[in-house]
């Protein structure tokens, strides 16, 4: 895990059900750094530097593209 670098940062838990469903089922390997700790006490998200998404830097690329396709094709009712 030490070679994992960090592709995004979210502020709250519930932002990253969707992505850590999507990454599941891509088999690609990841971490949320923070999260369970964000989880138990959502206003230090901010003091703690919101919940980093950790992949394998072989990976990047391809988490990126799926972060963008999440951005761009969310609709909020």
């Amino acid at each position: 895990m030490t070679e994992f670098i960090t592709v995004a940062t979210f502020n709250f838990p519930h932002e990253i059900v969707v992505l850590k469903s999507i990454l599941d089922h891509e088999g690609i390997p990841y971490l949320f750094q923070n999260k369970n700790l964000i989880s138990v006490n959502p206003l230090a998200s901010y003091a703690y530097g919101g919940i980093n998404l950790k992949v394998h830097p072989n990976d990047v690329e391809k988490v990126k593209k799926i972060l963008n396709n999440l951005n761009t094709n969310l609709e909020i009712v």
